[in-house]
């Protein structure tokens, strides 16, 4: 990065300009430049100690698709989700996340056990990512108990966007299902891969221009590692530069929301997840999959975490947390507004 580090300072202050924050967050946004390249202990003072949010979930990834064959699927029981939504609710998490391939009928089918989480824990929040879905399935899940909504738009860029994606879905679509969440009383998450194959400068600011303006409760941001298996496999993957200097910069723009130091940030660099908290991200998400299936949910090589007990990543995420100066917090996670 060291090449474009001028570029980037200054498409920062644009973006700061563009969305009304303040002339002491322009500087602090040059400041993260250097920061980049020589970390400064205790950087977290700079941009407020967020309060660290603990969510029972996975890294939510793409371009593992449906073209990949070699992959298990699987479908986990309704006791199954119980059960992991038991150990999480033990372990002191209150936000349970399901995530899901890309099945109406599927989603449709989920509704019950959305309605069975919410009878047996009224006071957790509930979080799923399933993708595109039809208004009426977002607004059944709704009704049955669903909080919040996780579904990347992935690239605020309509090209760069066809070429991510199979023939036949588009930008407009995506940015559809997010505005029938938002109109249903959902707490949306968005967000996208950094590094992904085909992103230009230009896509990564006119992604930042559309978070400012949507405002969404969470925004996902990881970087991109490719998987042996599909069509990306030869693409360089994502830096953990550039994804630490967008979440300082998407913490400066919105200094509220909910944002990830995500497991592929744990993949690609030891420490990769507390660098993401010191950078200013305030949620940590454990697996609580089932140790049986988490290999079969391989969105990358050599991701992080696919074989410890629930109880031992959670154990873990705390003992990294502490290390920094943080502490899981025993709460649902909402958006501090």
């Amino acid at each position: 990065m060291d090449n474009n580090r001028e570029h980037y300072s200054s498409s920062a202050l644009i973006i700061l300009q563009d969305c009304g924050v303040s002339v002491l967050a322009s500087l602090l946004s040059i400041l993260l430049v250097r920061w980049m390249s020589d970390p400064i202990s205790g950087f977290s003072l700079l941009v407020g100690k967020w309060l660290l949010y603990a969510l029972a979930a996975s890294f939510i990834g793409f371009f593992v698709t449906r073209s990949y064959k070699a992959v298990r699927r699987y479908t986990m029981r309704p006791d199954e989700i119980l059960s992991c939504c038991e150990r999480a609710w033990d372990a002191g998490l209150r936000t349970f996340v399901l995530q899901g391939g890309e099945n109406p009928a599927a989603a449709e089918g989920l509704a019950p056990v959305v309605a069975g989480i919410r009878a047996a824990w009224p006071d957790a929040a509930i979080t799923l990512s399933l993708g595109e879905l039809p208004p009426e399935t977002y607004a059944l899940l709704r009704r049955n108990g669903a909080d919040r909504f996780l579904l990347r738009h992935e690239t605020a860029d309509p090209a760069h966007y066809a070429r991510l994606h199979p023939a036949g879905m588009t930008l407009e679509g995506r940015l559809a299902c997010l505005r029938a969440l938002r109109s249903l009383g959902y707490q949306v998450g968005m967000g996208m891969m950094v590094g992904s194959p085909f992103q230009t400068e230009d896509a990564l600011l006119a992604d930042l221009r559309l978070l400012a303006s949507f405002r969404p409760e969470m925004v996902g941001i990881g970087p991109f590692i490719p998987h042996h298996d599909t069509p990306f496999r030869d693409e360089p993957a994502g830096t953990l530069e550039l994804t630490l200097y967008l979440l300082s910069m998407i913490r400066l723009i919105y200094p509220n929301v909910l944002l990830p130091a995500t497991t592929a940030l744990g993949t690609i660099d030891p420490r990769g997840r507390e660098k993401g908290m010191l950078a200013g991200a305030n949620v940590v998400m454990p697996n609580l999959s089932p140790v049986a299936v988490r290999k079969q949910y391989e969105l990358y090589d050599n991701k992080i975490c696919t074989g410890d007990e629930s109880a031992q990543c959670r154990s873990c995420l705390g003992l990294r947390m502490n290390l920094i100066g943080y502490e899981l917090a025993v709460d649902r996670g909402d958006i501090r507004k």
